[in-house]
Order: structure tokens, then C-alpha cells, then sequence
């Protein structure tokens, strides 16, 4: 008899009668079995993990992959990543998906989880809340409209894509997160693709949530709105062009802090720096170009670099796994860089009457739960979501234009890869829908331009407030391509964005609730300006500058504010070690490390910080009391830790599984350098996600460099390999001509047709 049959009757009735020895003995004999049971499945989930932890995607040798045309050479270079040379455009996007199938292909499958809301099928009833607020927007139905919508070239290359995802599936062995999770990756489809570049979009969008919060305030304080959410801080304010911004900020008002506010705290900007120099502020005469996109840091990165060429298309740079093209970077006579423009693009309008007929029920696979359910409200332009200021137990109407919108940003980024120059690139952005963009364009001509691309709807509220319900019935018409803020084709000027308000007070439009604090498009500008010329060196170690002007002058305004008000004798060191800081994040400070726990301490984040920054400043003295008594009671614990900024800025590159006890697949630990307001941006789980200087014309200098590494597997040399070169700050040249792509190859894959 087994230990897992159903024992024999004749069994039971001869055995002991004494009821106490024969339920411990059955007791013994089932606690054996489980424990046996439960050694042999431990040992063979082990023994599967194991297997996925060693390095095991092909990367050298020929495979024959199902619905390729012709071969299709990929060469990998020394950091592991692949230049892919192809006949024809179909057989590229194939061994593109090949590439990142091989490489990112649990990263793919976990992204278009979270773009759908199905996260709990795999997490369980952890994850249903974020799946049941992702699943409002309805990402699935948009990818599905975009799809049928998409001229037949697109088409084409989205498919070819998704069939090179699906052939290293089935060639490349499993990675080790789905043997941790014990389940199968459903295969790639075009729709995936779509799905993934409109959840980009969403994360660049301005969220209702913070619509809500700022509707609060707008109710609560209208008269104090703009002295807690300003537009940009008037002494750092500067224009897309480099130059100081010279109309004064209208005075604060007076009684506007922060005492009695509620406010949610607000998730981090996703932003970036990018700048730009026309060939005659050139040291050899080419345009210069520099990005470096702020977003969270995980293991593996959320770029994927890749040079991909054929007769029709040559382009190297990054983008995100799941879309096929190069997102960001040049083909063989442009190059371009964004930065997220920080536009209101969502209107929040209250419920009012609901159609009952406009309700859906959406269901939920919960794994190791019960399947759940939630009812959405949606119309044809409008969908709903919970009213955050209500506790949940209302709904708001949201309109945001891509919910609408039936061309993909996808198409944008392959039409990009093909641009000829300057003219045809800004004819192309022209038709970008996406979350709006500041666009840097740079060509061979040595000519450098700045538009802003994007869906940004002409709505008086900008984000401010919460319409009421019989609004909903006017159309908020996007502002047209041409009006937007722009700069045009130039050879002798420069250019800085940084997700700073991009216009001058004679602009028409307001844009934004709020855009980001100017100081980083301020350093930038001034770093430009301290010298007449630039190479592309300059530029890569402008990216890894420190100085924070803001941070400097809070830091000089707290001490003199201090002086002014009656003190303390204990407060002379920390008066002493902040007076001498240079306003530089580097390392080894213990100044930035106490400036820092000052300002998160006692100004916070907005509208804090605005209120508290005007307080610190002397405009508004009525509040100065507060103020005072804040910095009291921060002096108190001020050296209870003395760190210096290597330690209290650091951060640790984390794995999207490592809050389940996986932490053994996280990534480096990256030391503080910088903050949220210096050029090289750092702050807890986000920073700079990759750098990037063109040489605009001469490709193979320059560069590109990421956080970890190009492999997603825990094992492969390739992991974390170009992290000690991301912390000394060294950029390394992404090969492109065909002799440098010879030079530096390591590996060739040749994929077969079969």
C-alpha cells in the first residue's frame, strides 16, 4: 500500500483497538510521507531554479528559426550587445524580437502583465489592486483599436516582431523567474507590443491621482494654488534655448503654508535631461546631442541597447523591451533625445449621471484565490475611476486622449529610424500621439531643433481641478502641432530641457499644473554657458555633474535664517559643516548627506517645498515662526547619523522579485552621487537610466552607457558587467560602421531560415 491510497477496510477493522496508539501511529506514517513528498518536490523545484540561474541563451553559432526570408547575422559585441545585420526590413524586426526574447523575455511577459492587469494571475491576491486600477484604462481594448487601425507596413513589422519573441521561447531555454514562479509564458502577439507603448504612455502621463490631490488643494486654498504649485521657481527659470527667463515671478501670497493641508504625497517625476549644441558651438564641427532618461532602476534595466541595420534602415540606441525599432538614439544621419514634457494631457471631470447601459464587468484569475471581479464605467471617450478625496467610495470620469487613439507611438519610433534629416524628422513627430514629449533633434547638416510632440488637450482646468460633471459634454481639442513650443533648425545655438516649463510668459497656453523645478535645466545651462565650444567628452562629463544650485542655496538661506533667530550653541557645528558645503553630491560629503536630511526634513515635497522654499527665502514672514520652530526640532537629531553621501544616497538595483524573498537576482549597489536636483539625478530606486552623447556624423564616439548589464540571466557574465563603468562615470562608444562592429565583436549568432 501506498502512502497516498485510500487504505484497505480489512486493514482497519484488524487493527489495535485502542483508539490514542492507532491515530498517533497514522499520525507517523502520514507526517513521513509528507515530509518525503515535501524533500522531493523541494529538491526538484531546486534543481529547476538551479537550471535557469546558469547562463544559457545562445549567443554564438546558427540556429534555424521558422519564418525568416534570409540569414540574419547577429554579432555581440564585448558588453553583450547585439548588432543585428538583415536583407530586409521583415527579417530585422524578426531578429530583433529573437534578441529580446532571448535576453528580456520574462521582463517582456511581467510588462505586458502590468499593461493589462493580470498581474494576479501569477502573484495572487497581492497584486488584484493594482490589476483591478490598471485594468480602468482598458489598455487591452486601445491596442486592440490601434491594431486594426495600423497601416500595413507598421503592421508588418510588429508581427515579424512578435515571431522572433515567440522563436527564442521555443529555441532558448526558460529563464529562471518562471521556473521560480512555476508557470509557461503565453506566446508573443503584435496587440503585446501596442499594449506595452501605451502603458508607456500612461507612465508619462500627468495621473488623475495627483489631479485629485491637487483638486483638494484648488477647493480648500484657490488663493494660495499658485504660490503652492508654481509653474517653475522665477530664479532659476530659463528657456529651451539657454537663455535666463526675465520677467519676475509675481509675489507669493502672504499666509500660505502648508499648516492644515492634506496632501498625498506624490510618486516620482519621471523625467530627463537632454541638451544640444549646433555644429558652430562644436569643437569638430558636428552637432552634439546628450540624454539620460530619469526612470526606476531595476534588474535588468528598462533599456534595451541595440544597433539594428538592412537596405532600408540603419539605427543603434535604446528602447524598451516589447517595442520593436530603436526608441531612442540615431540611424545613420539623425539622432534624436527626449525628455517627458510634464503637459496635463488627463481631464478628471465629476460622475454626474451614468448611463447604466455604459457599466462592464471585468473578471480576475487570482492565483491561489478565487476568481474576483469590478465594474467599470466607460464610454466611448470617457472611462471611470475611484475619486481618491472620496475614500474610494465614488467614481470620477477621466478623459485622457490616448484612450481614444487610434495611431501608435510605434509607429513614430520606426518612422524615426528611417528620418533623413532634421525636416523629416519633425514632419514625423508631427504625427506622434503619445504623451507629449520635448523632442531634440540634431542632423549630419550640423543643424540642432526642439519641438514638443504629443497629445496636450486645450483644457482651462490644465490638471488644477475636477471638472464638474456638465462639462463633460465640451471637447477639449488638442493644441495644434505648430503652436506647440518649439525651436527651429539652427547650426549656432544650443539647447537644454529638463523637463522645466519650455516657454516664455508671451506663450498662450499654460500647459501644466506644475512642471518640474527648473535647477537641473538651470545647471545645465550654465555649465553651456562656461565655455564657447564643446566635444563630446564635455558633454559625457556634464552628465556627471553634482552641484545642486538649489540645494546650495537652501543650505546658505538656513544658515543665515538661523543666525537671524535666537539659536543655541549646540547648533554652531552643523551651522559650521553646512556654511562650507560647495553644493556638490559627491560621495564622500557629509555636508550633502546633512543638507539633504534637512531639506526632505523640514521643506519636504510639493506644495511643501514651494511654501516652505518662499518662507526660507523671507517672502512670506508670516510663517517664519513655523519655520523656525521646524528647524528647532531638526537641529536637535541633526549628527545622530553621521554618514557621509556614499552611504545615505545609495541605492541598491533591486529585482522586481526581490520583494519575495529573491533578493539573490538584485543587481550592484550603486553609491550616492547626486540627487533629484543635480545633472547626474539619483535618489532611492531612481536615477539615470542610461547615458547617452552622439557625435552627430562620427557614430563610433560618443556613446551609451546603462546601470547593470544587457543579459536578463542571473548567471551570465553579462548580469551586472557594466555597473563599475556606469559608477566611474565612463562612457563607452556604441560601435556602428561596420568596422567597428567587426572590431569589438565577441559572439555571432547566424539565424537560419528554414
Amino acid at each position: 500500500m501506498g502512502f497516498f491510497e485510500r487504505p484497505d477496510p480489512r486493514v482497519v477493522q484488524s487493527a489495535d483497538p485502542t483508539p490514542p496508539a492507532a491515530v498517533v501511529g497514522a499520525l507517523k506514517r502520514h507526517v513521513l510521507a509528507f515530509a518525503i513528498c515535501f524533500v522531493a518536490s523541494a529538491g526538484a523545484y531546486a534543481a529547476n531554479v538551479e537550471a535557469g540561474l546558469h547562463p544559457s541563451a545562445a549567443t554564438r553559432g546558427s540556429i534555424v528559426a521558422t519564418g525568416l526570408d534570409a540569414l540574419v547575422t547577429i554579432e555581440r559585441d564585448t558588453r553583450d550587445i547585439p548588432h543585428i545585420r538583415a536583407a530586409n526590413e521583415h527579417d530585422l524586426y524578426f531578429a530583433e524580437g529573437y534578441v529580446q526574447g532571448s535576453d528580456r523575455l520574462f521582463q517582456l511577459d511581467l510588462t505586458r502583465r502590468y499593461a493589462y492587469g493580470r498581474l494576479a494571475e501569477v502573484f495572487g491576491a497581492k497584486a488584484l489592486a493594482l490589476d483591478r486600477a490598471q485594468r480602468a484604462v482598458d489598455i487591452n481594448g486601445i491596442a486592440e483599436r490601434q491594431l486594426r487601425a495600423m497601416a500595413p507596413h507598421d503592421r508588418e513589422a510588429i508581427v515579424a516582431f512578435s515571431e522572433g519573441v515567440n522563436s527564442a521561447a521555443v529555441t532558448q531555454s526558460l529563464p529562471v523567474e518562471f521556473r521560480m514562479l512555476l508557470y509557461q509564458p503565453a506566446p508573443w502577439t503584435p496587440k503585446d507590443s501596442l499594449a506595452v507603448s501605451i502603458v508607456v504612455s500612461l507612465e508619462l502621463a500627468d495621473s488623475w491621482h495627483d489631479i485629485f490631490a491637487r483638486d483638494a488643494v484648488w477647493r480648500q486654498r484657490p488663493r494660495c494654488f499658485d504660490s503652492l504649485f508654481p509653474l517653475s521657481d522665477a530664479r532659476y527659470d530659463v528657456t529651451i534655448d539657454g537663455m535666463r527667463n526675465s520677467p519676475r515671478a509675481p509675489a507669493p501670497e502672504s499666509g500660505c503654508g502648508t499648516v492644515g493641508l492634506a496632501m498625498r504625497p506624490q510618486r516620482p517625476a519621471i523625467g530627463s535631461n537632454a541638451w544640444a549644441a549646433g555644429s558652430m558651438r562644436a569643437v569638430d564641427g558636428h552637432a552634439l546631442i546628450a540624454n539620460d532618461p530619469h526612470l526606476i532602476l531595476t534588474i535588468p534595466g528598462i533599456w534595451y541597447v541595440v544597433d539594428i541595420e538592412s537596405p532600408q534602415v540603419h539605427a543603434a540606441g535604446a528602447t524598451i523591451p516589447g517595442i520593436p525599432g530603436v526608441l531612442l538614439g540615431h540611424n545613420e544621419r539623425v539622432a534624436w533625445a527626449l525628455t517627458n514634457a510634464e503637459m496635463a494631457t488627463t481631464s478628471a471631470f465629476e460622475a454626474g449621471h451614468l448611463n447604466r447601459k455604459s457599466w462592464v464587468t471585468e473578471r480576475f484569475r487570482v492565483r491561489f484565490s478565487r476568481d474576483a471581479s469590478a465594474r467599470y464605467y466607460r464610454t466611448s471617450r470617457d472611462f471611470s475611476v475611484p475619486d481618491d478625496e472620496e475614500g474610494g467610495s465614488a467614481i470620477a470620469l477621466v478623459r485622457w486622449p490616448i484612450y481614444t487613439e487610434r495611431r501608435s507611438t510605434i509607429a513614430t519610433v520606426l518612422a524615426l529610424d528611417r528620418a533623413r534629416d532634421i525636416d523629416a524628422a519633425l514632419g514625423i513627430i508631427a504625427n506622434y500621439r503619445g504623451s507629449p514629449q520635448n523632442f531634440i533633434l540634431a542632423d549630419r547638416s550640423g543643424r540642432i531643433a526642439f519641438h514638443v510632440a504629443g497629445l496636450v488637450p486645450d483644457d482651462p482646468a490644465w490638471g488644477r481641478y475636477v471638472h464638474p460633471a456638465p462639462d463633460l459634454r465640451t471637447v477639449f481639442a488638442p493644441i495644434p502641432f505648430a503652436r506647440l513650443p518649439r525651436k527651429d533648425p539652427a547650426r549656432d545655438v544650443i539647447l537644454a530641457s529638463a523637463n522645466n516649463k519650455a516657454y516664455t510668459s508671451a506663450y498662450p497656453f499654460r500647459l501644466s499644473a506644475q512642471f518640474e523645478p527648473p535647477y537641473r535645466a538651470y545647471r545645465i545651462v550654465e555649465l553651456l554657458h562656461s565655455r564657447p565650444r564643446y566635444d563630446a567628452a564635455y558633454f559625457e562629463r556634464m552628465q556627471l555633474d553634482t552641484l545642486s544650485p538649489i540645494d546650495l542655496e537652501i543650505a546658505r538661506d538656513v544658515v543665515r535664517f538661523v543666525r537671524a533667530h535666537p539659536q543655541q550653541e549646540s547648533r554652531a557645528d552643523v551651522l559650521a559643516v553646512l556654511g562650507r558645503w560647495n553644493g556638490r553630491y559627491e560621495p564622500d560629503s557629509q555636508a550633502a548627506a546633512l543638507e539633504h536630511m534637512l531639506r526632505v526634513a523640514v521643506l519636504g515635497d510639493a506644495p511643501e517645498f514651494s511654501a516652505r522654499l518662499n518662507e526660507l527665502r523671507g517672502v512670506d514672514d508670516a510663517a517664519a515662526r513655523d519655520l523656525e520652530s521646524d528647524l528647532e526640532g531638526w537641529f536637535s537629531f541633526a549628527f545622530a547619523q553621521r554618514r557621509v553621501w556614499r552611504e545615505a544616497g545609495g541605492m541598491r538595483i533591486e529585482h522586481p522579485l526581490a520583494p519575495m524573498n529573491f533578493a539573490f537576482l538584485n543587481g550592484a549597489w550603486l553609491p550616492g552621487a547626486g540627487d533629484e536636483y543635480t545633472i547626474r539625478l539619483q535618489e532611492p530606486g531612481f536615477a539615470q537610466s542610461f547615458r547617452a552623447v552622439w557625435d552627430v556624423g562620427d557614430w563610433d564616439r560618443g556613446g551609451i552607457a546603462i546601470p547593470s548589464g544587457e543579459s536578463r540571466e542571473p548567471g551570465s557574465a553579462h548580469y551586472t558587467d557594466l555597473t563599475r563603468a556606469w559608477v566611474a562615470g565612463r562612457l563607452q562608444a556604441l560601435p556602428f560602421g561596420r568596422a567597428a562592429v567587426r572590431r569589438s565583436a565577441a559572439d555571432t549568432l547566424v539565424l537560419r531560415p528554414h
